[in-house]
């Protein structure tokens, strides 16, 4: 009631209804929505050039080979026209001023820092990190900052500090904090990143549902296709670097920047992992960790990935209690049992016919998916179904997870939400290069799973990824305070509750978590769970948590 709707690419996927038809090569379903253009003062990578050979480039995507004197090249081009300098990134007095046009908001500032493209050589080359902040208005109250990120990976984070207040954030809590936003490295105005795609080549990194070994097959082909174009994009030459463990340490830098010897921290989906890559790399230097919808201790790996058809189950019994009560309307079932077999029947018939809108079964698999993020959705959802089965014309997806990370604006390229998502997963561990492993995997989590199990399990554009990651996986471990609050939806759809229970363990006495006995992704004032609300507003303003873990029930 009174929630405020927030069109921000946070989330783990990026216009999931696409997939079906992009991998068909059909047009897209819908259109995503474009923000007004930013200004490119920060730094954005702007005419990126690159001198790499193609033979190459064909020889790495084909053997994966770590990245050769090519690359080189290309980072010293890359480099050149960024704007980036050899100078020391830790000297920077920040300048803070107007925020670009897509941030801009009252009470927000930006800036932009300069930090180490590569922390192994933190004298060399630098790239440049954008920051926003809404600044405390009550000296008497402030506590420090709370630093933020917006998932995705990809999401641009500047505009957080004022969604939060849009969300209901209590005064309170603003009171506490400069709330402080940074698009990660690659991302929107921080040197951003591209593959240099259309839509329609790579619509979403959710992995597409592959109906049989044949669709693995044709999906390797095509996604290898992407990896290739990464590999041959103006920013080719900085893509080994755009990791987790990279945008921790600029976050570091940015505390460094701030003058605090210590940062809070507010981060959800992807940011979850985020900040317990920080927390872990950085504990002496992290106050109050809080992280909503939780993935496992790996990031967006494999493993968590092939967790999409475990969320979708775990999800599944929301959507289908609220068609059965609404069986009058929508035709669906008057049961959930009913409407959980009409699920397999117009995914059946899709597969075998598209809709004329061009619905196949993979894309009305994916709708169904990304509906699940929020309650909100569910009963546009119900009216796409009921289109459908009924042959009428279908409706529009109303949103779901799509989202907006600036693409499109003059600086940031179009493809940048997908591109510099693809960096960071495909970066931050070593992903499966065999297509008849993912094979057998889309075959066991068909059984497993078998609403949406065989699209977790299925290729991504990693298995080809020019270049190995630069390190290895950051492993999170219960060594330093115990400051981390969890929050978790039982029933989230993409952050599934058994990786959250595997974040709490790797965490230990670190952490307490708090579950909601509710459904969808994001819970902290996206959701009216007055007793998750309570104990996490309580966090931020006195750092004091629950003495063991709790389970809320339903609002």
């Amino acid at each position: 009631m009174g929630r405020v709707r927030v069109e921000s690419a946070w989330h783990f996927d990026h216009w999931i209804g696409h997939a079906g038809r992009a991998a068909a090569g059909a047009e897209p379903i819908w259109t995503p929505r474009l923000w007004d253009a930013p200004k490119p003062e920060f730094g954005t990578a702007v005419g990126l050039t690159s001198n790499q050979p193609d033979s190459a480039l064909k020889e790495r995507i084909t053997m994966k080979k770590s990245l050769t004197s090519a690359l080189a090249v290309a980072l010293v081009a890359t480099l050149s026209v960024a704007g980036c300098s050899s100078a020391d990134a830790g000297e920077e007095d920040l300048e803070w001023g107007k925020c670009p046009k897509d941030v801009a908001a009252p009470g927000v500032e930006c800036t932009a820092l300069e930090v180490p493209l590569d922390y192994k050589e933190p004298e060399g080359k630098t790239i440049k990190i954008a920051i926003s902040r809404l600044a405390s208005k009550n000296p008497d109250k402030r506590h420090g900052v709370l630093l933020t990120n917006s998932g995705g990976p990809g999401g641009q984070t500047l505009t957080m500090p004022a969604t939060l207040k849009k969300l209901g954030v209590p005064q309170s809590v603003l009171d506490t904090y400069d709330v402080i936003g940074v698009d990660p490295r690659g991302v929107g105005h921080s040197t951003p990143v591209t593959c240099g795609l259309e839509l329609a080549e790579h619509p979403s990194n959710i992995p597409t549902y592959a109906r049989n070994e044949a669709d693995v097959t044709a999906e390797a082909k095509r996604v290898q296709a992407v990896a290739e174009k990464c590999a041959k994009s103006k920013t080719a030459g900085i893509l080994p670097y755009i990791t987790t463990a990279n945008t921790a340490r600029d976050m570091d830098r940015v505390r460094e920047a701030l003058g605090e010897s210590k940062i809070s921290y507010y981060g959800i989906s992807y940011g979850t992992y985020l900040g317990s890559v920080y927390t872990t790399l950085f504990p002496k230097r992290s106050d109050r960790i809080f992280i909503d919808s939780v993935t496992g201790p790996g990031g967006w790996n494999e493993a968590f990935v092939r967790k999409f058809g475990e969320g979708f189950q775990n999800r599944f019994p929301d959507f289908a209690e609220f068609a059965a009560a609404q069986n009058e309307k929508y035709g669906l079932g008057d049961t959930p049992q009913a409407v959980e077999e009409k699920y397999f029947e117009l995914a059946a018939k899709l597969d075998a016919k598209p809709s004329p809108e061009g619905y196949t079964g993979q894309a009305f698999r994916q709708v169904t998916f990304s509906s699940f993020y929020y309650d909100s959705e569910l009963p546009n959802l119900a009216k796409i179904w009921k289109a459908l089965d009924t042959g009428k014309p279908v409706p529009k997806p109303s949103g779901g997870a799509e989202g907006d990370a600036t693409a499109g604006s003059p600086g940031i390229p179009s493809d940048n939400y997908l591109a510099s998502q693809m960096h960071i997963i495909c970066n931050d561990s070593d992903w499966p290069e065999d297509v008849a492993a993912y094979a057998r995997n889309v075959e066991e989590d068909r059984k497993r799973f078998p609403m949406f199990g065989a699209a977790g399990a299925d290729i991504t554009p990693c298995a080809f990824w020019p270049s190995e990651p630069v390190e290895a996986p950051v492993k999170i471990t219960d060594n330093g305070p115990s400051n981390v609050l969890m929050l978790q939806n039982l029933r989230d759809n993409a952050t599934p509750l058994s990786g959250a229970r595997e974040m709490r363990a790797a965490l230990g006495d670190r952490a307490r978590m708090v579950t909601a006995d509710q459904g969808g992704h994001l819970a902290y004032k996206y959701l009216d769970n007055k007793c998750a609300n309570d104990i996490v507003t309580e966090f931020l303003l006195t750092g004091e948590r629950p003495s063991k873990d709790v389970a809320c029930g339903k609002n």
